[in-house]
């Protein structure tokens, strides 16, 4: 029989896209807020994996990376995510978005997305939000599943996440 524990705190990270610098900024100011210091933020990557979000937010899409230095409780991720969605309502016009930001976050083994579009991979978690099991991480490495989008399983994501879960890993020492 396993017993129960506390699981382990976990590096909040996401995924923000926009085409507007200064929309990235506000929103990053409102984050601080809510979950801390960012304690790493990509270079701008245009975002052209999909057109999916074009239709809505425009051209020249540009995505970040986000990571905040403070870990926390896995559990909750769907809190973290109806925040989110707060927030680009805030910064919506005549019911377009000006951003995406995809919460989600790094254990030691995974990387999980909040998401509130349900699939056979995602199990629900509570309020509408499910979780994406996005990532592994195994033998050194980030490893895509069948279904991991591919920007996320690409070499300049994937080099990204190993440094945020350095970081991470650097945190738990820390504790």
């Amino acid at each position: 029989m396993s017993k129960p524990r506390q699981a382990e705190a976990v590096k909040l990270m996401m995924s923000v896209i926009s085409a507007e610098d200064g929309v990235f900024r506000d929103v990053m100011q409102i984050l601080a807020v809510h979950f801390g210091r960012p304690d790493f933020i990509s270079a701008r990557m245009l975002f052209d994996y999909t057109n999916y979000y074009e239709k809505e937010m425009g051209e020249n899409l540009i995505r970040r990376i986000v990571s905040f230095d403070k870990l926390i409780a896995p559990e909750s991720l769907p809190d973290v995510k109806l925040l989110t969605n707060q927030v680009e309502d805030q910064f919506s016009g005549e019911g377009q978005r000006k951003i995406n930001i995809d919460p989600g976050y790094m254990s030691a083994a995974h990387l999980i997305l909040a998401t509130g579009k349900g699939y056979t991979h995602r199990p629900y978690l509570r309020d509408g939000i499910y979780a994406d099991l996005t990532l592994i991480f195994t033998d050194g490495a980030f490893r895509a599943l069948a279904w991991t989008y591919p920007d996320y399983a690409g070499q300049d994501v994937t080099t990204m996440l190993h440094k945020i879960r350095g970081k991470y890993i650097d945190a738990l020492k820390a504790v």
